[in-house]
C-alpha cells in the first residue's frame, strides 16, 4: 500500500481534479484512500446509488437527496475544500446522459487550490471522450510473493484457529507453487482462493493446483478468445519425443524460478497432423504443474476495424495476469497466414504478437503448433522469436510399441497380451493418433461381436486404415525436407 499512497500523493500534487480507478476490490480502494486522506488532512466523502453521498466511510449519514447522480455532483461541485470524492457507481450513469458528463468535466477542469478530487471507481471504466483528457488513471498494486505468502498463511492459521488447533497439511514446494500461481490476482481475490483451498480437507496438495488455476481463469474473466485447458496430459502419455522432453527438463528450473535474465521463452512445434504435438503442448503444463491456456485464432478475429488487434492484445495481457504458465497457440499459421483478402489485419495481428513476444518480461512460455510451413510468416521464424523449433515427425517403431502400450493400458486393456512388436511393423507409417483410433476401433468392433479384443481385431482396424502418410506422402515429403536443417528432430 505504501507505494500506492506515494503514487496518489504525486497525482494530488499535480492537481488533477479527475482520477480512475479500475479495480474489483472496492474495500481496498476504500482503505487506501481512506489513509490517504488521514495523512493529508483531508475531508473523504463516499457515494453509491444505494447510500448516497457519506462522510468518511461506509456508515455515515447520507445528505439528503444525494442517492441521485445529479445532485451529488453538485455538491461536490460546490464544494470550496480540498476534499476526496470517491463515486462507485457513476460510469453507468455517464453513457447517454450529457449533463452528468459535463458536471464531471466542470470538477475535472476546476483550476486553484481550494477545489475537490472527484475519484471514479469501477471494476471496468470507460470514459466518454470529452472526458479522458482530463483524468488520470490510476491501477493499486497486485499483491507480491511475499505478501500472497503471508495471505495463504493467515487464513491457514484461521482454519487452525476454527478446527481445535489442527494445523493445515501441505509441503513447501506445493506452498511455493500456490503462491506462485496466485500471482496478478487483489489481495481479496487471492484471499477467497486461498480460503476455498484449505477450508475443504485442511489441506493444499498438488491435486488442488488444477483447480486454483481454473478459479482464478473464472475470477480474472478470460472465457472467449483465451480458454482454459483443465485436462493437461502427463509426458508418461507421450510416446516418444526423448530430444523434446530433455529440452523442457533442462529449463523447467529456470522457469519456475521465474528471476533468470534469460527466462525461457517458448518453442514451436512443427509436423504433420495426428503426430503429438497437441498433446506435447498439453504435457508442458502438466509437468511443470502450470494453467493452460489456449488462443483461439477462430475467436480472435472481428469484422469491426481494430477490434481483432485489441482481442489479442485483452488476450496477451490476461495470460500476463495468469503467469507463471502455459499459452498454447494450436495450428498458429491459421490465424497468421497473411492475404490480400483481409484488409491487413492478419499482418497487425502478426505485428502485435511479434512486439509482445519480444518485449514481454512475465513468465508466459509458449507453446506454437503448426502444420504447415508454407503458411507462417517468415517473420515468425527468425531466430529469437522462439527458443527452439522442433520438427515432430511420425513416430518410428519403438515409439509406436509405446503408443500402443499407453493407449492399450489406458483403456483397461493389458499391454502384455498382445504382440506390441508386430502391431508396431503393422502401423508403419501410423501417427499417434491414427494408432489411437486403430484401438477405439477394435473396442467398438469386439463389443458388436460380443468378443474380447485381440490382436486382430487392431490389426484389422490397422489395414481398413489409410495412413496420412499415404495420403499427403507429397506434402510431408516437402515438410521433412524442409525441416531436415531448420529444426531440431523431437524424437
Amino acid at each position: 500500500m505504501k507505494n500506492d499512497l506515494k503514487d496518489l500523493q504525486l497525482v494530488l500534487d499535480a492537481r488533477v481534479r479527475l482520477i480512475v480507478i479500475e479495480s474489483w476490490d472496492e474495500l481496498r480502494v476504500l482503505e487506501t484512500l481512506t489513509s490517504l486522506a488521514v495523512q493529508r488532512g483531508m475531508n473523504l466523502r463516499v457515494w453509491s446509488i444505494s447510500e448516497g453521498l457519506q462522510g468518511m466511510a461506509f456508515g455515515g449519514e447520507m445528505l439528503e437527496g444525494s442517492n441521485l447522480p445529479e445532485r451529488a455532483l453538485r455538491l461536490v461541485k460546490a464544494d470550496p475544500q480540498t476534499g476526496l470524492y470517491v463515486f462507485f457507481d457513476l460510469h453507468s450513469f455517464l453513457e447517454n446522459d450529457a449533463l452528468l458528463v459535463r458536471l464531471v468535466k466542470d470538477i475535472a477542469m476546476a483550476a486553484g487550490p481550494g477545489k475537490p478530487t472527484l475519484i471514479l471507481v469501477s471494476h471496468a471504466l470507460k470514459l466518454p471522450a470529452e472526458l479522458q483528457r482530463y483524468a488520470a488513471r490510476f491501477s493499486l498494486s497486485l499483491p507480491s510473493e511475499d505478501e500472497l505468502l503471508a495471505i495463504v498463511r493467515e487464513e491457514a492459521l484461521r482454519w487452525s484457529e476454527g478446527n481445535r488447533g489442527l494445523r493445515v497439511r501441505t509441503d513447501n514446494r506445493t506452498l511455493q507453487q500456490v503462491v506462485k500461481n496466485l500471482r496478478g490476482l487483489s489481495h481479496a481475490d487471492a484471499r477467497l482462493l486461498a480460503r476455498s483451498l484449505i477450508c475443504d480437507d485442511g489441506a493444499i496438495t498438488q491435486e488442488d493446483l488444477p483447480e486454483l488455476n481454473k478459479a482464478k481463469f473464472q475470477l480474472l474473466d478470460l472465457d472467449g478468445v483465451l480458454g482454459y485447458e483443465a485436462d493437461t496430459a502427463r509426458f508418461a502419455d507421450v510416446g516418444g519425443l526423448h530430444n523434446l522432453k530433455q529440452w523442457l527438463a533442462e529449463r523447467q528450473a529456470a522457469f519456475m524460478a521465474g528471476t533468470a535474465s534469460d527466462l525461457p521463452k517458448g518453442m514451436l512445434l512443427l509436423g504433420a497432423q495426428g503426430s503429438g504435438k497437441s498433446l506435447a503442448a498439453k504435457a508442458v503444463a502438466g509437468l511443470w504443474g502450470l494453467p493452460l491456456l489456449r488462443l483461439d485464432f477462430a475467436s480472435l478475429y472481428n469484422k469491426y476495424f481494430g477490434e481483432t488487434e485489441r482481442n489479442l492484445r485483452e488476450a496477451l495481457l490476461m495470460a500476463e495476469r495468469m503467469s507463471p504458465c502455459v499459452l498454447w497457440m494450436d495450428e498458429i499459421e491459421k490465424g497468421l497466414a497473411t492475404g490480400d483478402m483481409d484488409n491487413g489485419v492478419s499482418q497487425r495481428v502478426l505485428g502485435t504478437l511479434l512486439t509482445w513476444m519480444a518485449e514481454r518480461k512475465a513468465p508466459v512460455f509458449v507453446v506454437a503448433t503448426a502444420n504447415i510451413i508454407k503458411r507462417l510468416p517468415p517473420e515468425l521464424m527468425r531466430k529469437g522469436r522462439f527458443d527452439e523449433i522442433f520438427f515432430v515427425d511420425l513416430p518410428a517403431t519403438a515409439v509406436r510399441e509405446d503408443i500402443f502400450r499407453i493407449h492399450l493400458n489406458k483403456r483397461e486393456l493389458s499391454a502384455e497380451n498382445f504382440d506390441l512388436a508386430a502391431l508396431a511393423m503393422a502401423s508403419d507409417g501410423f501417427s499417434g493418433a491414427e494408432i489411437e483410433q486403430a484401438v477405439v476401433s477394435a473396442l467398438y468392433a469386439a463389443q458388436a461381436r460380443q468378443v474380447s479384443v485381440g490382436q486382430e481385431l487392431i490389426v484389422e482396424a490397422l489395414q481398413r486404415t489409410v495412413p496420412l502418410s499415404v495420403v499427403m506422402s507429397e506434402e510431408l515429403s516437402a515438410l521433412r525436407h524442409w525441416a531436415a536443417e531448420r529444426t531440431v528432430h523431437a524424437g
